[in-house]
């Protein structure tokens, strides 16, 4: 299986501190990542390396053979961890803007997403509330037909009943020709659909593998895991 993330040797500090510290990691097509660990782990600043928002201190990544650049944004499809909509913006007016900016974006899925998280495309989106807003950034990004998918802290900030739809929309997305990075800490909501676990402690891998092997030879859920790695922070 061909890898369609490579990174090699990876570091990037701001000044003097060192987020992320000789980070290597391949991720093959159709399968899902957890990028696991608490805040100020290096998870972010990973994301935001893979999608071309930050420049590596040095260390080498390749997505489908291309380093990051305007080429890669146009098949990386980038959920970051804020607000990234006009907010005086009507929703379809929005969906507009989407298809204008990324020729991989599909309206008929983005108004599938629309009806299947219950939210009408009609309102302004300063009118959502905070967790139809996390469903509506969550349509957008996943309405692309991209190679790989990066969605920081998607379950963040909204109640159970919107994560059970967004975890929902994620298994509905799905395609064996991409791949997805999904980074959270809130672990027992998301383990249900990941592939692959990556656990970041100080920016490097503290522990990484397949989720069901890791799951039978340590005899424990990947939650479980999680509390035992970050025991001590």
């Amino acid at each position: 299986m061909s890898s369609l993330l490579r990174i090699s040797h990876l570091n990037k500090s701001f000044y003097k501190n060192e987020v992320l510290a000789d980070f290597n990691m391949d991720l093959p097509e159709g399968k899902i990542l957890g990028l696991l660990g608490p805040n100020g782990s290096g998870k972010t600043t990973l994301l935001k390396l893979i999608a071309g928002l930050l420049k590596p201190t040095s260390g080498e990544i390749y997505i489908d053979d291309c380093q990051p650049s305007y080429i890669t944004k146009g098949y990386v499809s980038f959920l970051p961890d804020c607000d990234f909509l006009f907010e005086d913006c009507k929703i379809d007016r929005m969906a507009d803007y989407y298809a204008d900016f990324f020729a991989d974006f599909d309206r008929r899925k983005f108004y599938e997403f629309m009806r299947f998280m219950d939210v009408e495309s009609h309102q302004k989106i300063k009118a959502l509330s905070k967790g139809n807003k996390e469903k509506l950034n969550l349509s957008f990004v996943l309405s692309r037909k991209a190679r790989l998918y990066l969605l920081d802290e998607p379950l963040g900030g909204v109640d159970p009943v919107a994560r059970d739809k967004i975890i929902n929309a994620i298994i509905k997305n799905y395609m064996e020709k991409s791949a997805m990075i999904i980074s959270t800490h809130l672990v027992d909501y998301i383990e249900p659909v990941l592939d692959e676990v990556a656990f970041l402690h100080h920016g490097t891998i503290a522990l990484a593998g397949n989720a069901e092997d890791l799951r039978a030879e340590r005899g424990k859920s990947i939650d479980e895991i999680y509390r035992e790695v970050y025991r001590n922070d």
